[in-house]
């Protein structure tokens, strides 16, 4: 996913729906949702809006602190437990107050910021940004984390637990998900923003329809080419002929910021712990849509959950979605866990349908990660986790149902464009209907579940990145991923979150596996 906001004459984001009305829906064991009243757009609280309804005015974009849409969560997510109070975000961000009660003494963090300084603090945009005085050079990734001494409210299905899945099956399971998602990423990479008949377009012209490898300029006629130009930023790193190694992209620096949050503050983080992550260690450019959105409003003195619902007309977006899959690695056969993770990390940026699309793959994750479910379970896992009345709900199960009646995937897709081509093409609702749709179809192939998905148009590359992880989870190995995939990833990622660049995809699926393992 990268910057792809609502221009003149492009489509406006549909409006966000409230959160789930009156009574807590079916899920997985510990799975909760807020309740709330009925919002302005649906005055009986109990229908969202149909799918195929017309999509709102211009002057419906938020305005206001809440944008319109209804009431937020007030309360906690998702089995989200109790936890201890925290300092104020503005105190922490810029470094000033105390530090939260039932924490211990500071000391160097994992990714090596340091101390907590007790002298006057950089400004919170130069932190932010990372102009200012140096901080120290980031230690690596794998060092000790610092951890409080006081004990963390138990989660259900402890790592600890009888049954938990662990060992080297699952170290091969998380590098399998980790190649897989860059795989996915990189492959929907350079027609990122196409429509769909240019996708189709530019894969038949080069012989490689229905995709079943990567993009390539070979053999595409220049007109074809000036018609359907490759997305210009990322063409040079991601078609068949110049791949060297796994380019930078948001895709991968959100499961990288879900792991060091995870190494600094256990799976027992709240919000607030995000935004100060995301302070410190994301570059504001490398933020889209309703991240971006919430960056600026923490910077503007906001603190969650009103970051995401502040001027944010991108908040059931798929940015959400795309954090997701490290709470799922990290909960192996603990759906109602990894939901609840994913729950505080989306309330950041998210709402409704946004925030849906996160608990649906942080649940189906987890359920693929313990090594004895197949896709279609996972699916349906993710799906409990889901209220059955939302949007996404309806757009997922729809998915699922076109792929099991069709058997020519270009005609799932087609139903699919003509149902939800009203959204925008970032949204979360289209997108994630076409990632189950895309892995039902493939039934656990991994070079299907990539291809199809990401020859369904829409945010091809985070499609892609959601369906490889996924896929290449069943796999169990990253052997099992056929090396024409695999061998131009080179075993190394690039990125800016500090302390991660040019890593492999095997000491990523360690450092997963140790915070997998924690309680």
């Amino acid at each position: 996913m990268v910057a792809a906001c609502a221009t003149a004459g492009s489509p406006v984001p549909a409006a966000p729906e409230p959160v789930w009305p009156h009574a807590t829906p079916p899920g997985p064991a510990g799975v909760t949702y807020p309740t709330a009243g009925p919002g302005p757009r649906d005055p009986d609280g109990t229908q969202p809006p149909e799918p195929g309804a017309r999509p709102h005015a211009a002057h419906d974009a938020p305005t206001t602190s809440r944008a319109g849409t209804g009431p937020e969560p007030s309360g906690p997510g998702p089995a989200a437990g109790p936890t201890a109070p925290v300092r104020p975000l503005r105190a922490a961000t810029t470094r000033t107050g105390p530090l939260a009660p039932g924490r211990a003494t500071p000391a160097t963090s994992r990714a090596g910021t340091g101390p907590e300084p007790s002298g006057p603090a950089r400004p919170l945009r130069a932190a932010a940004t990372g102009t200012g005085p140096d901080r120290a050079a980031p230690a690596r990734p794998d060092a000790p984390a610092a951890r409080g001494a006081a004990a963390r409210p138990p989660q259900a299905g402890s790592a600890a637990g009888p049954g938990r899945p662990g060992g080297r099956g699952l170290r091969e399971r998380l590098e399998a998900a980790w190649v897989g998602r860059a795989v996915g990423c990189l492959l929907g990479k350079p027609v990122e923003k196409l429509p769909l008949e240019g996708i189709r377009a530019l894969a038949r012209a080069a012989g490689n329809w229905p995709l079943d490898d990567w993009f390539s300029a070979r053999g595409v006629p220049p007109a074809l080419l000036a018609a359907h130009p490759w997305n210009r930023r990322s063409a040079p790193t991601s078609l068949a002929e110049n791949i060297d190694g796994m380019p930078e992209d948001d895709d991968l620096n959100y499961p990288l910021l879900g792991l060091l949050l995870l190494q600094r503050h256990g799976k027992a983080f709240t919000t607030a712990d995000v935004a100060r992550l995301w302070l410190d260690e994301l570059p504001a450019g490398r933020t889209f849509t309703a991240e971006r959105i919430a960056y600026r409003n923490l910077l503007l003195g906001l603190e969650p959950p009103a970051t995401a619902t502040h001027h944010n007309p991108f908040r059931e977006w798929i940015g959400a979605l795309i954090r997701a899959d490290v709470h799922g690695w990290t909960n192996p056969g603990d759906p109602a866990a990894a939901a609840a993770q994913a729950y505080r990390d989306a309330t950041l940026t998210h709402t409704g349908n946004g925030l849906y699309a996160a608990l649906f793959v942080a649940a189906a994750t987890a359920e693929a990660a313990t090594g004895r479910a197949d896709v279609h379970t996972a699916l349906r896992t993710g799906l409990a986790a889901v209220p059955p009345r939302s949007r996404l709900a309806e757009a997922v199960r729809f998915g699922l149902r076109t792929a099991a009646d069709e058997t020519d995937f270009d005609l799932v897709v087609d139903r699919l464009h003509a149902r939800y081509g009203h959204y925008h093409w970032v949204h979360a609702v289209p997108n994630t209907a076409l990632i189950a749709a895309a892995l039902t179809h493939a039934d656990g192939d991994f070079t299907r579940s990539v291809c199809r998905a990401v020859s369904g148009g829409w945010d091809t590359d985070s499609n892609g990145a959601t369906a490889g992880a996924l896929a290449g989870l069943l796999t169990g190995s990253p052997q099992r991923i056929p090396h024409r995939w695999t061998a131009p990833l080179k075993n190394r990622l690039a990125t800016t979150v500090p302390g991660f660049d040019g890593i492999g995809f095997d000491t990523l699926a360690h450092l997963t596996a140790q915070e997998a393992a924690r309680s």
